[in-house]
């Protein structure tokens, strides 16, 4: 991945924008994406290589929780005991597995997982054992994610 520090900052236009959004809800091929915003394929296609290439656009798969059996999305919110470690805290915590996002935040807390877990039982177990073994966090309080609009987990 190109690390963003390094990277020009890029402005959106609305197609662009139109691009991204589409892409959020539902994947879709260029020619449907071309069809949807009235261009030509090969203008989204060299839309999408420089979205990709400035670090704008990042393709990952998402995880639907609805379709999996058992499964349970949550959020966790976590606050570490010294400022100067939050990076730190923030990539030990997103290595965990059960761990699919960290964000360093500003509020209340100093850090937002995002987590997907074998039922209530599961969160329980990565609560406990999981985010317990990190040393420096301080304090936590979950989420459960009932219903996702706009993006999966």
């Amino acid at each position: 991945m190109i690390p963003t520090e390094r990277l020009p900052k890029e402005t959106l236009d609305d197609t662009d924008l139109q691009i991204v959004q589409r892409l959020r809800r539902e994947n879709a091929t260029n020619i449907e994406l071309a069809r949807e915003l009235g261009v030509s394929e090969g203008t989204i296609r060299q839309r999408l290589k420089r979205l990709k290439d400035t670090g704008i656009l990042k393709v990952a798969a998402g995880i639907n929780p609805d379709a999996l059996e058992n499964q349970q999305a949550a959020l966790v919110a976590v606050n570490v005991s010294r400022a100067s470690m939050l990076e730190q805290k923030a990539r030990e915590i997103a290595d965990l597995p059960h761990v699919l996002a960290v964000s360093i935040v500003s509020g209340r807390y100093d850090l937002m997982a995002e987590v997907l877990v074998d039922s209530n039982h599961g969160l329980v177990d990565f609560l406990t054992r999981e985010l317990a073994g990190i040393e420096d966090v301080s304090a936590t309080e979950s989420f459960l994610l009932l219903k996702s609009y706009g993006k999966f987990v």
